[in-house]
């Protein structure tokens, strides 16, 4: 299962308006269905095998008779095209069915590498049983959270009100105008220590619905309205943008963060590196160590532990205990940029050769492993991984990862104690929570000693502890390759390939890697080439195979705008700067909340979305209002149109409620707001494109952490012509003695033009 990680800011909303949706469900359904509330899939122990049909025997897959779901591109659909459920994809046929059949519908949402849906998967889906109960009596549909999250949204906000929880595999009952009714997580296939099965809930749903239809219409009505109500983010409140609003954030993380483990709270420990991102500029603004303490010794802490493959390179979703040692394995793109993002921006402010490091090897694992032949990047890697083709549905969650002493010992020889003693392999295994038997034997490579204490152990120098090292993470490498590999989901999604764009154009900015450039700007191509309908300015939500699928939402639109600024900055190619505009604009078009305001996560076109739901919770992935923030100002700082600065005004007091209760929930909008109240530099450089006089002033700007500016290149090109009628200045900035010129500006006030790379370096340490 996958976990919503900290409070999330639905159900902060639901306690502060008063809104009981849950008391309305326990009423309605104590009356009508006379079963146990379940609140969440993590009350359930372990399972240890999974239902992968990938990775079962060709043959026994041919004796399956597949359902609709085998026409389908979605490797999470696909996974499920053989279940002898009658499933459907979320469509126009489904709802017509349930509709003249007089059926409700059973609503199944998670993804591809989600470990508690295989579960559910081979327990109730692949059982004939249990099938035949759905096929009877209910329309079964089926949805990949990743490529429909509008319909995930809608749904989840109902199970999380309703429960106080939620996660993967979501289960829904809904009726047939698609208005919830009952719902959780994962659910046994029958009843475990005294809670309702799947079978035993969908026998008395089915009943209930036969005798008490109406009694389930209303409630789902009320239930709509009440979801409605909560969905609106707006309230009125006194608050004001002031750094105040920094302050009380900045509190929250000072009292909840951990000063011996790192992070904020206790297990499961997620890597939320929006969290990160607030406070590198709380401190920049401030000064203050504490939160740049706060940073380093988390990201150092996770690049330790077993959520970071120490092998393979990047980082595993979370971590189920508090030291960051025993990880959920799956790994996502989403995660892979953001952290080497972090970790990037604390090599900036620290010159920690450390955090370069953890960064070049998130890359490493991206670019070899999750990066298509045509330049997208693609979605997942599961957790889970086959470690017997002998028998069916033989899977095990980590066993790419995990290694017995005895196979280190036979790939290392005699440098098997230096590496066990830096990495803390036992002999018996290092995990000692495994009430299950999962990992018997079993070690999580975690770094447990400095090399300088490795080296005095084995009277050995720095050099050659670091040498044996390096040679024998690269012996396990290659052995690792050699196992069955975890699944990989190899679609690419809008939003996530913005992100990752967004990471290595940054990677290039600070580590000079031209191989970072390169891979942005072939996914960048990529994007634009496949996903944006150049007649209309419109972006498509996915890609795999051929096939493309589903209109942009709003953090389709708002990562990418992300990616293709600082990939403009990295590059200083027009081409980006004027792609990023144009869909800034269609963004505004399609989803603007001009009567609250802030943006709606779809355009409202779709009749099967019954609620346009606004997000603003920054949480594994920031709220695409949060960066749609940090994108209007940066436009505007660069096109001079105020307009986008007062929209990205009124986007922010949209959220003044939370804003004002609940500030450590929108961490990222914390840096828009930052940014907002600060005097961004603007750096105006005179040059061209790729010349070595303006690459060496890039090179000065990239290697400091100014996290509150925007860079444009004056070079008498198409996107200069058309902004300079906005912003005079553009058209009086030359050149001085022929060579590439830095303007260093606030409010387009500039200081003296410059080429000297010495002043231009002070002029920057002064911002």
């Amino acid at each position: 299962m996958n976990y919503l990680g900290e409070a999330t800011a639905m159900i902060l909303r639901t306690k502060q308006m008063g809104i009981s949706i849950a008391a309305i469900l326990l009423v309605t359904l104590s009356v009508t269905l006379g079963i146990i509330q379940l609140t969440g899939s993590e009350k359930f122990p372990k399972e240890t095998n999974r239902g992968l049909y990938q990775d079962q025997p060709q043959e026994k897959i041919q004796e399956r008779k597949p359902n609709r779901l085998i026409d389908q591109k979605s490797p999470y659909l696909l996974q499920h095209a053989y279940n002898p459920v009658n499933w459907y994809p979320w469509g126009t046929e489904a709802f017509e069915k349930s509709q003249q059949d007089n059926k409700p519908i059973f609503l199944s949402v998670g993804y591809s590498t989600c470990h508690w849906c295989h579960v559910m998967e081979r327990e109730s889906f692949s059982n004939p049983e249990i099938a035949s109960i759905l096929n009877k009596y209910f329309v079964s549909i089926k949805v990949d959270r990743e490529e429909r999250p509008d319909v995930d949204q809608v749904y989840m906000a109902f199970v999380q009100a309703s429960t106080g929880g939620g996660g993967w595999p979501m289960s829904v009952f809904l009726t047939p105008d698609l208005k919830p009714f009952y719902g959780g997580t994962y659910f046994p296939p029958t009843q475990t220590n005294g809670r309702p099965g799947f079978k035993e809930i969908i026998l008395e749903i089915a009943k209930t619905w036969r005798e008490k239809s109406q009694m389930i219409l209303s409630s789902a009505e009320a239930i709509l309205e009440q979801l409605k109500k909560f969905n609106k983010v707006t309230g009125k409140s006194d608050l004001k943008l002031e750094e105040n609003l920094l302050f009380q954030t900045y509190r929250w993380y000072k009292r909840n963060y951990n000063d011996n483990l790192g992070g904020f709270g206790s297990a499961p420990k997620f890597p939320r590196p929006v969290n990160f991102n607030f406070l590198v500029r709380y401190h920049k603004k401030t000064g203050d160590l504490k939160a740049l303490e706060m940073v380093t010794n988390t990201l150092l802490k996770m690049s330790h532990g077993g959520i970071h493959d120490h092998l393979g390179g990047g980082f595993h979703r979370y971590s189920t205990d508090k030291r960051w040692f025993l990880p959920h394995f799956e790994k996502m793109l989403y995660d892979q940029a953001q952290l080497a993002t972090a970790y990037l921006e604390a090599y900036q402010i620290t010159r920690d050769e450390g955090f370069a490091e953890v960064a070049r090897n998130i890359f490493s694992y991206v670019l070899r492993d999750m990066t298509g032949k045509e330049g997208g990047f693609y979605s997942a890697e599961d957790a889970d991984s086959s470690i017997s083709y002998a028998h069916l549905e033989k899977h095990a969650e980590g066993s790419f990862y995990v290694w017995t002493e005895q196979e280190i010992r036979e790939l290392l020889n005699e440098d098997t104690d230096i590496f066990s003693f830096f990495y803390n392999v036992q002999k018996n295994g290092n995990i000692e929570q495994d009430p299950f038997g999962e990992f018997k034997h079993k070690n999580i490579l975690h770094i447990t000693s400095t090399i300088q204490e490795t080296g005095q152990k084995y009277g050995r120098s720095v050099e050659e502890i670091q040498e044996i090292l390096d040679r024998s993470r690269k012996r396990l490498f290659q052995a690792m390759l050699r196992k069955p590999r975890p699944f990989l989901d190899d679609k690419v999604i809008t939003s996530w390939n913005g992100l990752m764009i967004s990471a290595l154009a940054t990677g290039h900015q600070v580590l000079q890697d031209q191989t970072y450039l390169e891979a942005a700007i072939k996914a960048a191509s990529f994007i634009a080439d496949k996903l944006y309908d150049n007649r209309t300015a419109t972006l498509k939500r996915r890609y795999r195979d051929g096939d493309i699928k589903g209109n942009g939402l709003i953090d389709d639109y708002a990562f990418f705008i992300q990616g293709l600024l600082d990939l403009y900055e990295s590059s200083m190619d027009d081409r980006w700067l004027m792609l990023a505009m144009d869909l800034v604009k269609s963004q505004i078009r399609l989803f603007e909340d001009q009567e609250d305001g802030g943006f709606f996560s779809t355009t409202g076109e779709d009749a099967s979305i019954l609620i346009r739901m606004k997000e603003d919770y920054d949480g594994a992935e920031p709220s695409p209002n949060s960066i749609s923030v940090l994108n209007l100002l940066r436009l505007s700082e660069i096109s001079g149109n105020h307009l986008w600065r007062e929209l990205a005004n009124k986007t922010i007091t949209s959220f003044r409620r939370n804003l004002k209760n609940a500030p450590h929930t929108l961490p990222k909008l914390m840096t828009g707001i930052d940014f907002y109240l600060d005097k961004p530099a603007q750096i105006l450089i005179v040059g061209k494109k790729g010349a070595e006089d303006t690459q060496a002033i890039l090179r000065e700007v990239h290697r400091r952490f100014i996290p509150n500016k925007i860079i444009f290149l004056v070079d008498g090109g198409k996107v200069h012509k058309q902004l300079q009628k906005e912003l005079q200045i553009l058209s009086d900035l030359r050149q001085i003695e022929g060579q590439a010129t830095a303007y260093i500006c606030e409010d387009y006030t500039c200081k003296l033009p410059t080429n000297n790379i010495e002043i231009i370096s002070q002029l920057l340490d002064e911002l």
